[in-house]
């Protein structure tokens, strides 16, 4: 697996495109939400709603990143990085949003796509990393445990229960 910055997501047009349909059409709310703040059949707008660079009174500066398996030519998740956080993404949203596509998920691929993106949150001076889930998303939440995440609360957001958890990130030499 290797991790394709938005800023290549021109390469990828139908492998991002297959992606996002397959998502679509089993009717469930893509994550991260970064891809799919727009509509993917005008890639070019697509592609330039993936990162927000400019922070506003309620957006931070954010990264995305697609998953691609190289064997196969798959997209087969996406992970959003915030690279701080406002009160909002504090109690929930956190630093990382990260989603495997439906048909490849329990293969691992979302414990892998974490570790990847921890690794560009360490590139890029994030050392304390907040991760939330769902209290009822069984699998995000095995998925930031095996990443080191220790749960710190759970809180009601709108009526859900979301775990927030923190991954402490050693510094590499």
């Amino acid at each position: 697996l290797r991790l394709i910055p938005a800023g290549e997501a021109y390469a990828y047009q139908q492998p991002i495109t297959n992606m996002i349909e397959e998502w679509q059409q089993t009717g469930e709310k893509i994550v991260p939400y970064a891809i799919r703040r727009h509509d993917v059949h005008d890639f070019a707008a697509y592609c330039q709603s993936l990162e927000q660079h400019t922070p506003t009174d309620d957006k931070v500066p954010d990264s995305t990143f697609f998953c691609l398996e190289e064997e196969s030519g798959q997209m087969v998740g996406a992970a959003n990085i915030r690279h701080w956080l406002n009160d909002a993404l504090l109690l929930n949203g956190g630093h990382v949003g990260d989603g495997v596509r439906p048909s490849r998920r329990r293969e691992g691929i979302g414990t892998r796509l974490v570790a990847m993106a921890l690794e560009e949150c360490r590139r890029m001076g994030i050392d304390r990393v907040l991760m939330v889930c769902d209290k009822e998303n069984v699998a995000s939440r095995r998925t930031i445990e095996k990443n080191g995440g220790v749960l710190e609360n759970e809180v009601l957001v709108d009526g859900i229960w979301e775990q927030r958890y923190w991954i402490e990130l050693e510094e590499t030499e």
